[in-house]
Formats: C-alpha cells, structure tokens, sequence
C-alpha cells in the first residue's frame, strides 16, 4: 500500500537541504538526485519542499501549487516556454457535419512565426438554439490525424511526419487513412448527447519520434541556444503546451462552452493531458485514460506488471527531460509523485479510467494516486474518492477524484465514451 504521508519536506530538512522554489525564479539551483532523500512512499502534497506545512487554500496556490510546478519542470517534464501570442484563423466552416447535426470548423493556429509549424484543431460542435447552453467540449489529442476521426473529405490531410498506420505511407498521410480511428473517437455518437468534440494531430506540435529538433522546438530555444539542455522542455510537456493553446482558442469560439472543456487523452496523451490540466486551470475537468507511468500511475511503482520508470526512458527517451532519466532505478529520490500532479488540479474533477487487462498502465496504482492526492481536495472543501475505495468493475467511484475499470485492453472505445460522457454530465452540467 502506498502512503501520502510521508514528510518529504522534512527529510530534506534532515538531510540539511533547504529551499524556497518558485515557479520561473531566475537562477534558482535545484539539488542534484545524490542531494535528495530516498522516500519509498507517495509524497504527501501539502509538505513543502523546505518542510512547512500547508494548511490553507491560499498557502497551496501561492506557495505550493508553484513550487510544485517549478518541480516537475525541472526533475520530470522540462519547462515549457511561458504565454505565447497565437493566430488563430477559422480557415472553413461546414455546417452539414454528421447529416446537419453538427458545424464542423478547421482551425489554424500560429504561434507567431510564419516558418513555425502551425496546429490544426478540428472542432465538432452540436447544433443548439440560442436559448440553450453552449454544448461542453471535449478536448484531446490524437495519434493519427483529424482525417482519421471521421470519414468526411474535407478535413485537411496532415502535411507532417507520422509514424507508421493505416493510410500511412512513408510517414505520410494518405486518402486511405480516413475515418480509421472512428471507433476510437465515437463522435458522433458524443455529439448525439450534446457534446462538441475538439482534437488536433498530436504530431502538429512534435514528432513521437527521438530528438528535440522538429515540429515547435527550433522555434522555442534560448538565445544562442543551438541544442535542448537535458532539464528543457520535451514531447509531453510540448504537446501539453499544444493542448494550453487549443484552450486559448475555444474560449473564444461561441459554439462552445469555454467554460466547461474537458481535457482527455489515451496513453501517452493520457499523460498530456493530466499535465495540461494541471498546469492550466481554464481546463474544467481531466480525463487521463490508461495512461500509466509518467502520468496517472507512480513513479514509484510496486506493482511487478506495470511499466517501470527505466523502461519508459529508455523506450521513449523523448517523452520526459534529461534530469528525470537520472531517477533511473531510483524513483524513490523523486521529489514528488503523481498524486501530487493531480493535486495541481484541484479542486476541478478528474478522471483516471483503465482495463482489468492493462496491466502495464498499473490500474492499481492509479487508485492509490488519487487517494493519495485526497488531501488537496479536501482543502477546498471538495471530496475526493474514499481512502478505502476499492475498484468495482464499470462503475465510477468517487466524487471530484473518480476512478472507472472494465474488462477491457489498451484501447479507447464507445462503452469508454459513454464512461467520459457520465463523468461530464456529473461534473459539469449545464447552468
């Protein structure tokens, strides 16, 4: 069993190392792994790095919640450049989507370079009369670009890399790809319970592929900068910033609801998608599916079946920065766990959903991170999901904090949607 505890702050305190983190202070040295203690359990959220503990929500979110953020930056996900000024152009509107039952908009967004590869949102949105409630959105991320999520010849076919699929041919897409991941993204089926549905090709940001030197990162180094650093930003925290951007765009657009998007991600995208909640609190809820390590299940796992933090480094070496290669075989140095990533995203609600035969995501680990993120919530006022919460096959546990399994592999699918869709209606209804 895991424990949220365990002092980290006041090992650290032990071990003579003290700190003031603060998100973007200039020049702030952070202790290299052999400096930090070993702690074998989850850390508890609410212990500062210097050992302080937080007791109000205004401690948390001054103090805490951008100590926390600085944290998995520099030790975990590489720090992602701060606002960026986009250019978002609305480049064609259908309004025949689905048989009329929906607009479908290609959106362009920029970042403000024209030689910059640019993101492509595809927005799905319900039609609904002006007297109603703008429909929520889900976003999210997808593997194989916007073509592939409904058969309709008018979406943009990507223009960039992407790994090998259906319809790809030469890390190119083609015709043939359209409408093959239909089952995964069930839209219509979302729009039909009133739902807009916004993605974007997860390669438009970066390519899933080794090196730091395509897609947006030429475009975002330091000054005189001509390599990544090893604690700079890599494909998670970049496809997140994507996400971040996707957001700066919906707030504006009126067939939507900005107020109630719903970041959501399989896998890796999973992963994306609980770091883009964390660190952008415009997003209203988090839906991390089957993500495992380096997202909903700890780094510091004890579950024999589950994917280890050396393996994932090593397999995907792009996915996470260089100083958190260093904790290798020595998770317990972290100084912090997942739970405490979740914790960033309080009091909004969040979602961990996995399958008994997952096993490499550790669909057991997952539970004990959202228990061990409880404290947070409970600041707020707001319940989490029960300490003695056990997994109880399709159905959701918990309250803000929820938890789902089925009897189910790796993989998205209709039954999964309508799992997010019950989660959306319990979270965030209509006003």
């Amino acid at each position: 069993m895991y424990s949220a505890a365990v002092s980290f702050g006041s090992l650290l305190l032990a071990c003579g190392t003290i700190l003031s983190v603060a998100a973007g202070a200039e020049g702030v040295q952070f202790p290299d792994i052999e400096n930090l203690p070993s702690v074998k359990e989850l850390p508890d959220p609410l212990i500062m790095f210097d050992g302080k503990h937080v007791t109000t929500k205004e401690q948390w979110n001054e103090d805490r919640k951008p100590e926390l953020k600085a944290l998995f930056q520099h030790y975990m996900y590489g720090c992602a450049p701060g606002d960026t000024k986009i250019d978002a152009t609305v480049v064609r509107t259908d309004s025949d989507c689905l048989g009329g039952k929906a607009t479908m908009k290609q959106v362009s967004i920029g970042f403000g370079r024209p030689d910059c590869p640019k993101l492509h949102l595809l927005v799905i949105s319900p039609k609904y009369r002006g007297d109603r409630h703008a429909p929520a959105v889900f976003l999210g991320l997808n593997f194989s670009g916007n073509h592939t999520v409904l058969p309709d010849a008018r979406i943009a076919l990507p223009t960039v890399w992407m790994p090998d699929g259906p319809g790809v041919k030469e890390h190119r897409a083609t015709e043939e790809g359209r409408g093959t991941a239909i089952k995964t993204w069930e839209i219509e089926h979302v729009v039909d319970h009133g739902y807009a549905v916004a993605t974007f090709y997860y390669g438009d940001i970066a390519p899933d592929k080794p090196g730091l030197d395509e897609g947006v990162f030429p475009f975002f180094r330091m000054p005189g900068q001509t390599k990544p650093r090893s604690f700079d930003w890599a494909s998670i925290a970049a496809w997140a910033w994507g996400a971040r951007h996707a957001v700066d765009y919906l707030v504006t657009d009126g067939d939507v609801d900005g107020k109630r998007i719903i970041v959501f991600g399989h896998s890796r995208l999973g992963k994306t998608a609980l770091l883009a909640g964390a660190f952008d609190d415009r997003i209203a809820a988090v839906i991390a599916h089957q993500a495992g390590c380096g997202g909903s299940a700890p780094s510091r796992g004890h579950n024999p079946k589950s994917e280890p933090v050396t393996r994932i480094n090593d397999t995907f070496p792009h996915w996470f920065d260089g100083e958190f290669k260093k904790f290798n075989g020595q998770e317990d140095r972290l100084p912090f766990d997942q739970n405490c990533l979740v914790g960033l995203c309080a009091p909004r609600p969040v979602l961990f959903s996995c399958g008994t035969l997952d096993e490499w995501a550790d669909p057991p680990g997952e539970l004990e991170v959202l228990k061990a993120a409880n404290s947070v919530y409970r600041l707020f006022g707001v319940d989490g999901v029960p300490a003695d919460a056990r997994a109880e096959n399709d159905k959701i546990v918990g309250s803000s904090l929820c938890y789902y399994i089925r009897e189910s592999k790796h993989l998205v699918n209709k039954e999964y949607w309508d799992v997010f869709m019950e989660f959306a209606d319990k979270s965030l209804p209509a006003k």
